[in-house]
């Protein structure tokens, strides 16, 4: 079947694609950036009280162990955790333990060709199926371990269930599933710069390919059908996981940015690599009592193409199949709210929820467009 060529024209090749995307990265990172610092700024001069000034002053003639302990002190702060949807970004004291479990729910439901979006219609007159929508579910079990005050690990793995629902050419629509546990992460994050008020974290990680690349579904192809990219579980390769956070703090406010990515260390078993990942946030959270602090983030985020292609897919059968339509430019908003117990047995017991919600999609399209996300997130050092 012949397919014509809706939307923008691609770029040929893959450094040509790789250079667009970076380029698009720094500018979101800068526009991301500048509307955060902007909003901080704001909220500085309008909630900001005279403690800071005070503060700073009593910080610098306080012996070293006075300081740490206001600095352990400020974690007993609901808006010191960042928003839900960070990786990392607050670390346990040296020696003590914080279990953290995390719920995510992602809708996309649409299609889109570069910004623009795609009717099912103009999908199944370059395909013989159409995606509509696309449902993840992941629940992720972690741990952080303060190896000293200045450097924590952290593992994180994740179970995820995924549904995708399509229609043929022909008018038949399916569903296909998949679920499984996804790839393993291992963190580690060092305190390079450290004061009362302010706090920056490199990071580095692997991803190790725990995940699964083989999950199959019935299709009107037939059953027991080898599932397209985004229906796999992991990546099946091991990435670098590099990344840096900045924290700070007033009286009354909290916050942050970081950047970090996903680099894929060659091709899996299979013949490809996903796509690296690049991404750019700031936020900001005002703490409203000792027990409940709000947020707001937005966060820029660069997805590669795929490298390389799995033999067994055909990509003249569906989108999801080519990985020459993987690839998007993404800017999201992100409010959320952290409760903290403040005091008793199960004082810093934390439970942070966050809403997301795509700004801007620029996609290597048809592909399915992002809709909303929600995430849900306990922890508690011990």
């Amino acid at each position: 079947m012949a397919r014509a060529n809706i939307g923008r024209a691609r770029l040929p090749g893959r450094p040509a694609k790789v250079s667009i995307r970076l380029r698009n990265f720094l500018t979101l990172l800068g526009a991301t950036s500048f509307v955060g610092l902007t909003t901080i700024s704001y909220a500085e001069a309008h909630f900001s009280t005279g403690i800071d000034s005070g503060a700073a002053q009593m910080a610098a003639q306080m012996p070293m162990d006075d300081m740490g302990k206001m600095q352990m002190n400020s974690m007993m702060r609901p808006d010191m955790a960042p928003p839900q949807g960070v990786i990392g970004g607050m670390s346990p004291e040296q020696g003590a333990i914080m279990p953290i479990l995390q719920y995510m729910h992602m809708s996309m439901d649409g299609n889109r060709d570069g910004t623009e979006k795609v009717s099912t219609a103009e999908v199944l007159a370059q395909f013989p199926i159409a995606p509509l929508s696309m449902d993840v579910d992941m629940l992720m079990a972690g741990v952080m371990y303060g190896v000293t005050d200045d450097f924590s690990a952290m593992a994180m793995i994740p179970y995820l269930w995924k549904s995708m629902d399509h229609v043929t050419g022909a008018g038949v629509g399916f569903t296909t599933r998949s679920e499984g546990f996804g790839d393993l992460r291992i963190i580690g994050g060092n305190d390079v710069y450290k004061t009362a008020q302010n706090k920056v974290t490199l990071s580095a990680g692997l991803s190790l390919p725990t995940g699964s690349t083989d999950k199959r579904d019935d299709t009107p192809a037939g059953p027991n059908q080898l599932l397209p990219y985004p229906m796999q579980i992991g990546s099946g390769t091991f990435d670098l996981l590099p990344g840096i956070t900045y924290a700070g703090r007033s009286a009354a406010l909290s916050w942050g940015g970081q950047v970090n990515s996903i680099v894929r260390l060659g091709e899996n078993s299979d013949d490809y690599a996903l796509g690296n990942v690049y991404t750019a946030s700031v936020w900001s959270a005002r703490r409203w009592a000792d027990w409940v602090s709000s947020s707001i983030r937005l966060t820029g985020e660069i997805v590669e193409n795929t490298d390389g292609a799995d033999p067994r897919l055909n990509p003249m059968m569906v989108p999801t199949a080519d990985p020459d339509l993987r690839g998007g430019t993404f800017l999201s908003a992100g409010l959320g709210l952290n409760f903290m117990v403040p005091s008793g047995p199960a004082a810093g017991a934390r439970l942070s929820v966050e809403g997301i919600v795509p700004l801007v999609q620029d996609l290597d399209g048809p592909q399915v467009e992002r809709d909303y996300a929600v995430l849900v997130g306990l922890r508690k050092s011990f």
